[in-house]
């Protein structure tokens, strides 16, 4: 019995519409984090609330994309999880820019429902839920 014999096969997430989700969150991460860096180093004062939770989603996309490339049982529940907190912050956020704009003097990536970036943010978490839950039905 060799070392990799000993280790379980990890369960490819990125076949098929998997390759989209991993090609739109990275296009999601490059988004948001260079735009919070550029916000964050050039104007925080003026919404540091905003540009912070910009800097978040676009680590949490991150955390997603590499968790969808690793593959395997456990980085499909860690995707899971990210994604189900990703959606209720886009949520949360969204319905807070919508009930208070004054909260954010400047958008995030989650305001409006992510309306600054197609609505994306909202429908990409939901996406990706759906086929998590899916690859792990197929494995089953």
């Amino acid at each position: 019995m060799t070392a990799t014999d000993k280790q379980p096969e990890r369960t490819r997430l990125i076949g098929g519409p998997g390759m989209l989700l991993v090609w739109l969150y990275g296009v999601m991460v490059v988004g948001a984090v260079s735009r919070s860096a550029v916000q964050i180093a050039t104007e925080f004062d003026n919404a540091p609330l905003a540009y912070l939770l910009s800097a978040v989603a676009g680590l949490v996309y991150g955390f997603i994309t590499y968790s969808l490339v690793r593959g395997g049982e456990t980085a499909r529940k860690a995707a899971l999880v990210c994604c189900a907190a990703e959606l209720a912050g886009v949520l949360t956020v969204g319905t807070w820019t919508l009930t208070d704009p004054s909260a954010f003097p400047d958008a995030t990536v989650w305001s409006d429902y992510g309306m600054g970036y197609l609505f994306i943010p909202v429908l990409l978490p939901v996406t990706a839920m759906f086929w998590l839950r899916r690859s792990r039905a197929a494995t089953s």
